[in-house]
């Protein structure tokens, strides 16, 4: 699939420390684990209510990772632009967390 030249997600990236990423990666490669665990355990056919544990802790880990990561952007890049003048990164983050919140 051809990306579209006017995708928001390609525009602008965020500078991190090599420590950052990783400890981002690693628990992103945490959370495919889970992910993985439970496609496993439906294929092993393992009764529903395991299944639903094993999914809000999959779903509460992931949510972690956003808190985090929403905490990071405010901290650098939000106040980075706004020490620049740049108040639409406001704007963007007020958007980003409704879509969160859905």
């Amino acid at each position: 699939m051809k990306a579209e030249k006017n995708c928001q997600c390609c525009e602008k990236t965020t500078e991190r420390s090599e420590s950052d990423r990783k400890k981002l990666i690693n628990r992103l490669s945490r959370i495919e684990g889970q992910i993985r665990g439970i496609r496993g355990m439906v294929e092993r056919n393992a009764y529903c209510p395991d299944i639903l544990v094993q999914c809000a802790a999959a779903s509460a880990a992931l949510n972690a990772f956003n808190r985090d990561l929403i905490g990071s952007h405010i901290k650098g890049c939000v106040v980075r632009d706004l020490k620049n003048g740049d108040e639409s990164t406001v704007d963007e983050l007020v958007e980003t967390v409704q879509r969160l919140m859905k």
